[in-house]
């Protein structure tokens, strides 16, 4: 048997992912600086959210699907009062009509909806697949379309900060939850409206910030080897 040759490069690579950025923009410019043609992410951020974005780099590839289903940790910053069409910063900010400001009880209130095993509408402008289309593609044409909640795990959910209109959270959860899902029906169930202002990913599986370089100093002796 032909024995498998690991290269300095096969192994995971955690980055902090700085904000303005795809993760497919941090996977070009690793592909480009390490000389890597093969890497697979483990969680898609948006270009808002900054943190923890785990690549896995040449034979390492194989273990992306099961690290996917890696549980996450997130710090969300949730503004009340208004809404987007987005549920985040990135879209146009609507002032909710006739919101009024919650006390810190009724915000605890309902966060506890949240806990546990919940069903989750995911947003409109996602990657989910309404027949065969990315809904999000639908959502920049001005397409109707109908979107199915998910099942999806909230292990913890802790209020850090809250200074009206301003929320700032830990979530802990499981794959496929959406963070600016959360922000939106956060705000509906207060009855003031709401969106997801700042996300930074603080852990994927055991992988936190600690493990992570910037993409400017990334290098082979920060690859983590499997």
């Amino acid at each position: 048997m032909t024995p498998i040759i690991f290269q300095k490069t096969d192994g995971l690579l955690v980055i902090d992912k700085p904000k303005g950025w795809t993760s497919f923009d941090v996977v070009a410019k690793i592909r480009n600086k390490l000389g890597v043609k093969k890497i697979g992410h483990t969680g898609t951020l948006d270009p808002m959210a900054t943190g923890v974005l785990v690549l896995c780099l040449g034979k390492a590839t194989k273990l992306a699907q099961e690290m996917t289903a890696y549980d996450k940790e997130y710090i969300a910053e949730i503004t009340l009062g208004a809404t987007t069409p987005t549920d985040d910063a990135e879209g146009v900010i609507t002032p909710f009509p006739g919101a009024k400001k919650k006390s810190k009880n009724e915000i605890l209130t309902a966060l506890k909806y949240f806990e546990g095993e919940i069903m989750q509408l995911p947003p409109r402008f996602s990657a989910k697949k309404v027949k065969g289309k990315r809904a999000y593609a639908m959502a920049r044409k001005g397409q109707e379309f109908k979107l199915e909640p998910v099942k999806v795990n909230v292990h913890e959910i802790e209020l850090l900060s809250y200074k009206w209109p301003t929320i700032r959270l830990r979530v802990l959860s499981s794959k496929g939850f959406y963070v600016r899902s959360l922000a939106r029906e956060l705000g509906e169930k207060l009855g003031t409206g709401g969106y997801l202002s700042a996300l930074q990913r603080s852990k994927v599986g055991k992988f936190n910030l600690s493990h992570a370089t910037t993409i400017e100093e990334a290098s082979a002796k920060d690859v983590l080897p499997i």
